[in-house]
């Protein structure tokens, strides 16, 4: 049985960083790439290879799969929370901008830090940590506060869909804590969430009447693997592992710097001005971060 630690140690926060770094830059990869494959035909991608990937890791690593430990019916829920949670960001795409949808997506703390005290009373926040969530999430609304002008009438759809994505990233996360799940290895944790998703996912991007390409450009190849190995295998597998050993309020905390490293790498890639205020949110989310991990006195 491996013991959980009740704080955020060295190992851990270099490993958020890493996961957090990728997945804003992840998102500037998509984006690049939608000019040659649909998003959701992208995403069905990325979780197919990555079940692949998973399955010869596990085969190498000698990590027992199908063995019978009771996680079953809670695998399952887990895998569909997460697929579900990416169908809701591809819909919603299409009626709100990116920046607005982000902003939504990232509420997924709250929802951890309000629902998994019930079942985890050790995940219980104090006020001083309550006060840097709010912080954190302060500081992406902020520093995305551009796309909100750019709203319409329809975006409200794409707004609600955004918002559910951040609640069901939100239960994954309590389910997987709360559950059976907890005690499972993560790599029988990341084969529940990236083999049903492999398996939705291109049902959705048939449903949205995606064009599937079967040839890529030396860029997009190259998209699809880094997206593939780097952010749907590695960083997954990493985010599972700290999981079932670290505080599950304190990790999410970080989740909030994924949309402000997406703002800096496409100010470095895509020329988009990295203004004043995206510096002072990233203060903002630090100081977010220090407040939750505070130790009690």
């Amino acid at each position: 049985m491996t013991s959980r630690k009740t704080h955020l140690d060295t190992l851990s926060i270099s490993l958020l960083l890493a996961c957090c770094l990728f997945w804003g830059f992840q998102q500037v990869l998509v984006k690049a790439t939608l000019a040659e494959v649909a998003p959701a035909f992208q995403a069905a991608i990325r979780f197919a290879g990555a079940t692949v990937l998973l399955l010869l890791w596990c085969v190498w690593r000698g990590v027992k799969l199908f063995r019978a430990d009771g996680s079953l019916r809670a695998g399952l829920l887990a895998g569909s929370l997460f697929a579900a949670e990416f169908a809701c960001l591809y819909v919603g795409l299409q009626y709100t901008s990116a920046s607005r949808l982000t902003v939504f997506l990232y509420t997924s703390p709250f929802w951890v830090a309000a629902l998994l005290p019930i079942w985890v009373k050790s995940e219980t926040l104090r006020p001083v940590q309550w006060l840097g969530l709010a912080c954190a999430f302060a500081a992406v609304a902020f520093a995305l506060r551009e796309g909100f002008s750019a709203g319409g009438a329809s975006t409200w759809l794409g707004d609600v869909m955004a918002l559910v994505a951040g609640m069901l990233w939100g239960l994954t996360t309590v389910v997987i804590r709360a559950s059976s799940l907890a005690r499972v290895s993560a790599e029988k944790l990341l084969f529940y969430q990236v083999g049903v998703s492999s398996v939705a996912l291109p049902l959705l991007s048939l449903a949205l009447g995606e064009k599937w390409v079967g040839s890529f450009s030396p860029f997009t190849l190259t998209s699809l693997v880094l997206q593939t190995v780097v952010g749907a295998f590695a960083s997954y597998l990493a985010w599972m592992w700290m999981l079932g050993r670290y505080p599950a309020t304190k990790i999410s905390v970080f989740a909030f710097l994924t949309p402000l490293f997406a703002l800096l790498f496409g100010a470095l890639w895509l020329n988009e001005a990295a203004t004043p205020s995206l510096l002072a949110a990233l203060v903002l989310v630090a100081l977010g971060i220090v407040l939750v991990n505070r130790k009690s006195a």
